[in-house]
Order: C-alpha cells, then sequence, then structure tokens
C-alpha cells in the first residue's frame, strides 16, 4: 500500500507543476489591472510604482512565475491585494466552512444515490427501476439555487424548521452549525445523488450478470448476501472514482448554494477574488483545489484496494 501511494505522489509531480504553468498564465490574461485599483481614485504614479515593485510585477515573466512557484512551495502564496492579509490565513479560515458542507452533502448523496441505484439495478423494468431513474432525472434537470429557495420557502418560512440562512461555527454551537448546514447539504446532495443512482445502477446492472454471481446465487446464498457482498462491493469500484471527482468539485464548485444560503465559504472567496482582480488569491485558491483533486485521486486509488484486493496487482 506504502509502495501505491509513493508512485501516486510521485506521479502527481508533473501534474501540478502543469497546474502553476496554467494558473500563472491564465490570470496574466484577466482584463483590468489590480494595482491601479489597489491605488485608489488619485492613482498617485509613486503609488502605483511601489506598489507594482513590491509585487514583483516590473520582473520579467520568468522571475515573477518563479518567485512566485518558490515562495508557494515555502506555503508562502503571498497577501491578498485587496485585505492585505495572507493568502494562507484566507484560505484557512474559508476552506473548513465548504469541506464541512461538502462532506455532509456527499454524505446525503451516497445514502440516497447508492441506495436507489441497488434497488433499481435489482428490480430493472419494474416500476421502482423507472420511479427512481425519473427521481433520478428530476435531481440532475432542477437547479440548485431553485431548488434551494423552495426548501427554504418549505422548511424555513411555512415549518420554522430550519434558519434559512447564515452560518454558525461548529466550535460556537454543534447543533445550530449542523441545523445551518442541513439545507445547503440536501440542496448539492440531491444532485450528485442523482448521478450517483445512475452510475451505481448501471454498475450493478453489469455486476449482476456475472458468472460469479449465478454461481452464488446456485450454491442457495440468500440473495441479499449476494447482492450486498458479492455484487455491490464490484459494482463500487465505478462508483469510488466517480465520488472523489464529485467531492473534489464540490470544493470549487459550491458557489450557488454558498450565495442562496449566506455561507461564507470556498466558492464564495473564488468568485470574489475574480472579480476583484486579487490575484495572489486567485493563485493559492486554485492550487488548493487542485491539490485537492489530487488527493481525492489517490484516495480513490487507496480505496479501490481496499474494495477489490485484486486490484494491488495493477
Amino acid at each position: 500500500m506504502l509502495e501505491l501511494v509513493m508512485k501516486r505522489l510521485i506521479s502527481a509531480i508533473p501534474t501540478l507543476f502543469l497546474v502553476t504553468l496554467m494558473v500563472f498564465s491564465l490570470q496574466k490574461l484577466l482584463p483590468g489591472d489590480p494595482i491601479t485599483a489597489m491605488a485608489g481614485e488619485e492613482r498617485d504614479p509613486a503609488v502605483i510604482a511601489q506598489l507594482r515593485e513590491q509585487y514583483h510585477l516590473n520582473d520579467p515573466i520568468p522571475s515573477q512565475y518563479f518567485h512566485w512557484v518558490g515562495n508557494a512551495l515555502r506555503g508562502d502564496f503571498g497577501n491578498s491585494l485587496r485585505t492585505q492579509e495572507p493568502v494562507l490565513q484566507l484560505i484557512a479560515s474559508k476552506l473548513p466552512v465548504t469541506l464541512e458542507l461538502s462532506l455532509l452533502a456527499m454524505i446525503v448523496a451516497l445514502i440516497i444515490g447508492i441506495t436507489m441505484g441497488v434497488l433499481a439495478a435489482v428490480h430493472k423494468g419494474t416500476w421502482i427501476d423507472n420511479g427512481t431513474n425519473f427521481l433520478a432525472l428530476s435531481g440532475i434537470s432542477i437547479p440548485h439555487f431553485w431548488l434551494g429557495v423552495l426548501l427554504i420557502m418549505l422548511f424555513s418560512v411555512k415549518l420554522h424548521w430550519l434558519p434559512a440562512s447564515g452560518y454558525v461555527p461548529f466550535s460556537e454551537d454543534p447543533l445550530q452549525n449542523l441545523k445551518t448546514m442541513l439545507l445547503p447539504a440536501a440542496v448539492l446532495g440531491t444532485g450528485l445523488s442523482a448521478t450517483l443512482m445512475r452510475h451505481t445502477r448501471a454498475a450493478m446492472i453489469a455486476v449482476l450478470k456475472a458468472d460469479y454471481i449465478r454461481t452464488a446465487r446456485a450454491k442457495g446464498l440468500l440473495p441479499k448476501k449476494v447482492i450486498m457482498k458479492h455484487a455491490l462491493r464490484n459494482a463500487l469500484v465505478p462508483v469510488i472514482t466517480l465520488t472523489t471527482l464529485l467531492f473534489g468539485e464540490l470544493l470549487g464548485g459550491a458557489v450557488l448554494s454558498e450565495q442562496v444560503f449566506t455561507i461564507p465559504g470556498f466558492g464564495k472567496m473564488i468568485v470574489d477574488s475574480v472579480f476583484n482582480r486579487d490575484y495572489a488569491v486567485v493563485q493559492g485558491v486554485v492550487m488548493v483545489v487542485a491539490v485537492g483533486f489530487l488527493l481525492m485521486n489517490l484516495l480513490a486509488d487507496v480505496l479501490y484496494v481496499l474494495v477489490n484486493p485484486r486490484m494491488r496487482r495493477a
């Protein structure tokens, strides 16, 4: 297992190098000059020159790139051009919020998606299969922001069960924190569960046709044991891949839900930094998301081996 992890980490180095090149190059294409915006309305040439010198913007582009990469390797992503706070500090304050939201949303998605996918595959061609497919298509088709508004109207305005918006840190009040996270997690999890359901159903149908499943049934094993122990375990391999990719997307893609429910998370910070042309924050955020994707892929490789030890030789 350790050898597998080391191989994957070494293979991730070229990917990270390409990501740094793309992040640095693309942010140079963004319109506008953040230094001019920082200088304010007066735009004193001396102030602008000082700021450009401070942020090494007068250096050749290759020198700017290597300066940024060298600092990033030491954990220094620079300071925000807007707030002058360290980028790493900003990320550390926002990332846990989105991580919690993503984890809760993924739990909702896995419970609903895998359960519905297994039921649809086992009862293929019946009303259960048709019903779960209808729900899956509905979950994919309904926009997150619209579903969020509907849930707010029902559970907050009509029933008064959950708060409509806001965020309370877990350290301050765990129960209130969970209440504020349930609605946005349900919104994100519902859409993801539809995708997981479709993939689980397809994988289960393929596995249930395999020879070893027919052999297990011929030996007189209980249907529940055949499905849960033999079929589902092998069908989970493509589902694991999809789950890790979806979780990586949630880290940077929960923008709409965070906006609707006023959650100060990672996604909102990404959008604000792009609109404000806060290049240091954009670079730091994208790098953290890229590392998150690589870690999710590494986790998927480890889970493959745990679910199916025969893949250790692959």
